[in-house]
């Protein structure tokens, strides 16, 4: 019992410290990320997020944070950094939400300009609107989410948020952006839009942060950084396919890779590089007559693939005989 108590006063101190910390930082540089964002969980993945838009530069780099198997965090308003690192440190030494809100937003002199969201894989989300953040402001509290907003053109758009995210189906990350896009449709940041960004982690810890980490999208600088980042989760899906097509390869699942291509050329068919490992695993399944008209497409707009592709013979990546490779650089006329 002496222990968990010495290692909770630790923890405050801790936090204290890096509190006092952030604010001397940013009393000098003043980083305003007023803006709107969302964290939020998937019941049947495990997955947890945190979503946001603001008119203020690479609002990613401020606002988000999270970490597989233990929760996220969007510190915004007046942004106090420690927030993130320590409200992630909170929740793995078993507080709830709610209590690292409380004892973040308590140890913080700025806590008035503040305003904080935070979940985790099972306690009800929490969230704080200090008493002097910009109108409008304010958040909504849900069983698996939490919105907030500051600096907003009326108070419409947390509302809004929870409506979307509420009733949007599909993957966490697409309902989480679709909550960003009702945000902006009722007039979101007064200022305008400049960037967006979405993390989504894994529920459980594998202990390999390049598989937990299962979406880390940035819209750094962009008139219209919602749509931008819908894009680029479409894309980020489409590679998915692709990097499941790679791995099928390594494990020389032919046919299944075949399969993640096409999904992924399906979803961009003007993307080379997507129909070119298309053709490549329809020749190395036997299909070289089928693979010939999309190496002619794929050569036609950029030779550089046709230089490739001799390449691959000495990898095992592409399995042909002299005289299907002859077929194939043909098609480079």
């Amino acid at each position: 019992m002496k222990n968990k108590i010495l290692m909770f006063v630790l923890i405050c101190l801790g936090i204290f410290s890096a509190t006092i910390e952030a604010q001397n930082f940013f009393n000098k540089s003043e980083p305003l990320a007023y803006t709107f964002s969302i964290v939020a969980r998937d019941t049947v993945t495990g997955e947890m997020g945190v979503a946001v838009q603001s008119h203020w530069f690479s609002v990613g780099s401020l606002v988000t944070w999270g970490e597989a198997g233990v929760g996220v965090v969007a510190t915004q308003s007046f942004v106090n950094p420690a927030f993130g690192t320590q409200g992630l440190a909170l929740l793995k030494n078993g507080l709830t939400p709610e209590q690292a809100v409380q004892m973040l937003t308590t140890n913080d002199d700025g806590r008035d300009v503040r305003q904080l969201a935070i979940l985790d894989g099972k306690n009800p989300p929490a969230n704080y609107t200090g008493a002097k953040c910009i109108p409008a402001a304010g958040g909504i509290v849900g069983k698996d989410f939490a919105v907030q907003a500051n600096l907003m053109l009326n108070d419409k758009v947390w509302p809004a948020m929870e409506k979307a995210f509420t009733e949007t189906n599909g993957p966490l990350a697409e309902r989480m952006v679709a909550a960003l896009e009702a945000a902006q449709s009722v007039g979101g940041d007064i200022r305008g839009k400049q960037s967006a960004a979405l993390l989504i982690v894994k529920g459980k810890s594998t202990g390999k942060v390049w598989k937990d980490r299962v979406i880390d999208l940035r819209v750094e600088d962009d008139p219209n950084p919602i749509i931008e980042l819908k894009r680029i989760l479409k894309v980020h899906r489409a590679y998915d396919h692709m990097n499941a097509g790679d791995l099928a390869v390594e494990h020389g699942y032919m046919e299944l890779a075949m399969k993640e291509y096409s999904t992924a050329e399906k979803m961009f068919p003007d993307n080379l590089e997507m129909k070119y490992w298309h053709a490549i695993t329809l020749t190395n399944i036997g299909q070289l007559e089928k693979a010939l008209p999309i190496f002619k497409e794929v050569f036609s707009k950029d030779k550089n693939w046709a230089i490739l592709t001799p390449r691959l013979i000495g990898i095992g990546q592409l399995q042909v005989n002299d005289n299907g490779l002859k077929k194939i650089m043909e098609q480079n006329k």
